[in-house]
């Protein structure tokens, strides 16, 4: 699954809360992405060698108020797929191992499709963009970043984890998003609750989306 595993694995811990009321799940993303480096002077294999990190992240997802200064609720999930475009992004295992295929065209295929993926997860919550205080969204490289701040109309300031994780650790995989989750929780908060939008992109191209609640306490 790559960079959007995280995803999948918080909606299932949270079925697992919601069938019952003492469970305790955790969550870990554990990422080796330096074994796909490969000798190589094409340019997409040279981008993919430089943006990727390792990096490893959990959570602990349970039915009790949160014990730390502020917690994050699981609200909603949605996965939608970017038709054609299954070869800018994908994993293939050679004579030589792993190859990671990160296209130069993926941040202008996710900033064309933004919108349209982020529509089932707003509309069947009935959240509008401009509700959305926190943007959590996987930083894949600084243009994906750039490409969504620009189409979503998203301030500097609401993106400002996603940066601060993409410059401190780089580009981690699945346990990146956990990164930029923690990070948000670690801000001081202006209300009671502010919505969070996360997001993450990976092979297929697979977008994951999830809404969450920050909450004190």
């Amino acid at each position: 699954m790559g960079c959007f595993a995280a995803f999948p694995a918080l909606k299932m811990a949270r079925s697992f809360c919601e069938s019952r009321e003492d469970a305790v799940v955790m969550v870990i993303c554990l990422e080796l992405c330096t074994l796909h480096f490969q000798k190589s002077t094409v340019a997409d294999s040279l981008i993919s060698a430089s943006v990727f990190a390792d990096g490893a992240a959990g959570a602990i997802i349970n039915n009790k108020p949160g014990s730390q200064k502020a917690s994050l609720k699981l609200e909603n999930f949605a996965t939608s797929v970017i038709e054609q475009s299954e070869e800018d992004m994908a994993w293939t295992i050679g004579d030589t191992g792993f190859d990671m295929v990160l296209s130069t065209y993926v941040p202008k295929i996710i900033e064309s499709n933004l919108r349209s993926s982020l529509s089932p997860l707003l509309e069947s919550y009935g959240v509008e963009p401009k509700q959305i205080r926190h943007w959590a969204i996987h930083p894949g490289g600084r243009a994906i970043l750039d490409k969504a701040e620009q189409n979503l109309g998203i301030a500097p300031d609401q993106l400002a984890s996603s940066r601060a994780i993409l410059s401190d650790y780089g580009n981690m995989s699945s346990a990146t998003i956990l990164f930029v989750l923690k990070h948000l929780l670690d801000q001081p908060m202006q209300h009671e609750t502010e919505r969070v939008l996360g997001m993450a992109f990976g092979p297929g191209l697979t977008v994951e989306s999830g809404l969450f609640l920050k909450k004190r306490g």
